[in-house]
């Protein structure tokens, strides 16, 4: 939370991964958007690590279901029991797989005020022979069929998409390429949407 009585602004920000978890530690980002004015909420949904194996692997074939009820279903509940904050001002973000996330969210949920998509995991076929982590990631978390791939993909669906949108990618990024960003920022501009993409020159993922 940020300082004062509110109502503030909140941010949904959505973790990289996805077997990864947000934990009790210190974490610096949340304290820079707090410090800025915004309540941050987070939570670990189904495929994060932290619960178990089960919980990891329910996502598995199926990205963009029970982890997108999970972080909506929580977003819901903060807001319901938290009168401090504006309901009306939410932002949401994420980087890497949060990137891949806070992208599928925007496409079937548009309540949100703007949107960051930060080093996404944005077209699982692209992925496939571009990424420095291989072929394995996109193919184990997605599946083997193209057909059943891309509708796990958040270009697939971005058309779908009506949040302002800022696109934030590395320029030497090899597990998530550029081109991820690029693609979908151009797909977005295509549709209409008020979107920027900012690239940081020589950096790799961050």
């Amino acid at each position: 939370m940020p300082d004062g009585a509110g109502p503030h602004p909140v941010l949904l920000m959505i973790h990289g991964g996805p077997f990864a978890q947000y934990t009790v530690g210190l974490f610096d980002e949340t304290q820079v958007y707090t410090s800025a004015g915004y309540a941050v909420v987070y939570c670990n949904p189904r495929g994060s690590a932290g619960y178990g194996r089960e919980h990891g692997l329910a996502i598995k074939e199926r990205m963009g279901t029970v982890d997108l009820d999970d972080v909506l279903g929580f977003l819901d509940g903060v807001l319901a029991s938290h009168p401090e904050l504006d309901a009306d001002r939410v932002g949401i973000l994420g980087g890497s797989y949060g990137g891949y996330l806070t992208a599928w969210t925007i496409a079937h949920d548009h309540r949100f005020a703007a949107a960051v998509v930060e080093r996404g995991f944005l077209d699982p076929e692209v992925f496939i022979g571009t990424s420095d982590i291989g072929s394995f990631f996109s193919q184990e978390y997605t599946g083997a069929d193209p057909a059943h791939r891309v509708t796990q993909s958040p270009q697939a669906v971005v058309d779908q998409v009506r949040t302002p949108t800022l696109v934030v990618h590395s320029e030497q990024d090899l597990r998530c390429p550029l081109s991820q960003a690029e693609r979908y920022y151009a797909a977005l501009r295509r549709g209409g949407v008020d979107a920027e993409l900012l690239v940081f020159p020589g950096r790799t993922t961050s």
